[in-house]
């Protein structure tokens, strides 16, 4: 029974990070009918800026207390992860925008090697520390342990799906985005101007990407720059769960698909000897994938954002 605990708690803060890259990817989906494969790597960036902005404070600023160079670090990463998406979907995807589907998805997988490569290039291509200012006091929860880190990552997934949620449904940039979504051509006649709808959307998919990069990083010790490629991919694969176009259906995909991974690996371990375990959880995504697509291709909840207006 300790064990179902610890792994459901591990599978709902992994699932938490999968939910809030998924809701990129299913935002500019139910958009645009776009997937974004450089996603992950926008994650990755976030992480890698947080990384280096508390490095540069840690040295020029040793007064500065460690929370506040992690805060620090996570506005100036959201900043930048901003820019770059944004710039993406000008420079990359817009010009293919009535392009037949496979330019734009031949493109998204362009820049996501472009951009592992230029992290590669400017923070070098070794493993860094990465240093959480939180305390690393394990705390007794029904006979597990969840850490001061799992706490915040759940509590801050929770607060942004809450404020994504009435950003969607209670504002004027909300309104304009479902519009858009339902047709573009009428939004635009009806005052809407869907090309800077659909650059907001590039940049609220960022925020949450760059948000759930440190957090990933904080939770798992260390950055790199091809550390967006899997979480990037199992989002996706969370999208796919839950219904792509839907956002409840991107926060069900990402639960579900970290309680399987979770539960999978920690189960499968003993019932091995050992032999399998943590190191082959990859693979419960990717059946998960499969079987979706084979059994249900429209997902759990499968349906598209605009339809939820």
């Amino acid at each position: 029974m300790d064990t179902l605990v610890q792994q459901i708690i591990n599978g709902l803060v992994l699932g938490s990070l999968y939910a809030l890259v998924a809701l990129g990817y299913t935002m500019v989906y139910g958009i645009i009918n776009l997937i974004n494969f450089a996603h992950g790597e926008v994650l990755m960036v976030g992480a890698l800026v947080c990384w280096s902005v508390m490095a540069f404070l840690a040295q020029e600023f040793p007064q500065l207390s460690p929370g506040w160079e992690l805060v620090l670090g996570l506005v100036v990463a959201c900043m930048v992860s901003v820019v770059l998406n944004v710039a993406i979907e000008k420079l990359a995807y817009r010009p293919l925008r009535n392009a037949p589907k496979l330019a734009p998805l031949i493109t998204a997988i362009g820049v996501s090697t472009l951009l592992q490569t230029l992290a590669m290039i400017i923070f070098e291509p070794n493993y860094k520390s990465f240093v959480n200012p939180l305390p690393n006091v394990p705390m007794a929860v029904l006979g597990a342990v969840i850490t001061p880190t799992q706490v915040m990552i759940l509590i801050t997934t929770v607060a942004l799906l809450l404020l994504l949620m009435f950003v969607i449904h209670s504002t004027r940039l909300g309104r304009a985005m479902r519009a858009t979504a339902e047709n573009e051509q009428i939004a635009a006649l009806m005052g809407v101007k869907p090309d800077q709808v659909i650059s907001a959307t590039f940049a609220i998919g960022a925020v949450l990407a760059s948000v759930a990069g440190v957090m990933w990083a904080a939770n798992f010790g260390t950055v790199h720059h091809s550390m967006g490629f899997l979480p990037g991919l199992k989002a996706f694969t969370a999208a796919v769960l839950g219904g792509i176009g839907n956002l409840p259906g991107a926060v069900l995909g990402g639960l579900c698909l970290g309680l399987i991974e979770s539960i999978g690996s920690g189960y499968l371990g003993p019932l091995t000897g050992g032999v399998l375990g943590s190191q082959y959880s990859d693979i419960f995504a990717f059946l998960v994938l499969i079987g979706m697509l084979t059994l249900r291709p429209s997902g759990l909840l499968g349906e598209r954002l605009a339809q939820r207006a």
